[in-house]
């Protein structure tokens, strides 16, 4: 989704990047299956990783091409936590997946040429979107729910920064791009491309989850994670320049280019701004926007109200964390 071109796995668990950096290599090392490579989306993650670390936790984490290969390296017992929204692999799986944490809410943009100004002219136009099954996809679900249109061809190129690249080479006139980028396209070309006005959505887009059993049986790893985050969500929304600043230079977003490291804290301010993360980790509000939005955008089966939200949340470590 983001500033870096991603290799696709050639197969669905055998080939993710080869990008897996060990913290550790002791036993109890909590491996991390990243739905994405390092970005300035992932900053304020590598942050709350650095203050688990510093409180006791050993990890290690492998960047996978997208969404869909980390919630099966989940599944199969490859990676113990994971990025994404597995909703559908929740309810149709044996697996007790549940999420534990909000890392950031669906705030995505519809970009389309110029000649489009309204959601409503899409109408059986292409779109292009990250990946099947995913937080884009959902968008354009909904988005034909709510305004009362059918897209035409879904074409799926992992990564906001791809997708731009794409639109400004004329491969495909409407997308659905990440905050940075729908920035980065306009300051570029806005003679050329119109953001659509779009209705709010407080879902989750980011989330990390774990299989129960695992939950449960590492308790104290869960917990230290989750109140790292926690602690660096909070600092965030106080103040956003807090990411940049204890960014490690010799870490992963440390390398990341001059000219991207030099944008973080106008990333952040405009992020937090924008209401993309919820300094209180989602917890149960948060479920309840996600039943009905992935209700609507055809990932989960049922009537929302009828939903036991601990049956796709684990709260008891965002509980613990906050208290």
């Amino acid at each position: 989704m983001k500033h870096f071109v991603k290799h696709l796995a050639s197969t669905m668990l055998a080939a993710p990047l080869v990008l897996a950096m060990a913290v550790t290599a002791q036993a109890e090392t909590l491996k991390i299956a990243l739905a994405e490579t390092p970005s300035d989306e992932l900053a304020a993650f590598f942050v709350a990783l650095d203050r688990a670390k510093a409180n006791g936790l050993d990890y290690e984490w492998t960047a996978f091409s997208d969404e869909e290969l980390a919630i099966q390296a989940i599944l199969s017992g490859q990676m113990d936590i994971g990025f994404g929204t597995p909703y559908s692999a929740m309810q149709r799986s044996r697996a007790p997946l549940r999420i534990i944490f909000q890392l950031s809410k669906l705030k995505f943009f519809p970009v389309a040429v110029e000649k489009y100004t309204d959601l409503k002219q899409l109408d059986g136009q292409p779109i292009m979107l990250h990946s099947r099954g995913g937080g884009t996809d959902s968008i354009a679900n909904v988005i034909e729910e709510r305004v009362g249109i059918k897209f035409g061809d879904r074409s799926y190129v992992p990564g906001s920064a791809n997708r731009v690249v794409a639109m400004l080479a004329g491969q495909a006139e409407a997308t659905i791009l990440d905050l940075s980028n729908k920035n980065k396209i306009i300051a570029e070309a806005d003679d050329r491309f119109n953001v659509l006005p779009m209705f709010d959505v407080d879902a989750s887009d980011e989330a990390l989850f774990a299989n129960l059993d695992w939950i449960k049986a590492n308790s104290e790893q869960v917990d230290i994670l989750v109140a790292a985050l926690l602690s660096v969500w909070r600092d965030m929304a106080e103040d956003p320049t807090i990411i940049s600043r204890e960014t490690n230079p010799d870490g992963p977003i440390g390398q990341l280019p001059a000219e991207i490291l030099a944008e973080l804290d106008g990333f952040y301010t405009e992020a937090v701004e924008g209401g993309l993360y919820d300094p209180n980790g989602g917890g149960r509000k948060a479920a309840m926007a996600d039943l009905e939005w992935y209700t609507a955008a055809g990932q989960l089966d049922g009537n929302p109200a009828d939903m036991n939200i601990e049956d796709f949340w684990y709260l008891a470590p965002l509980d613990a964390a906050t208290q």
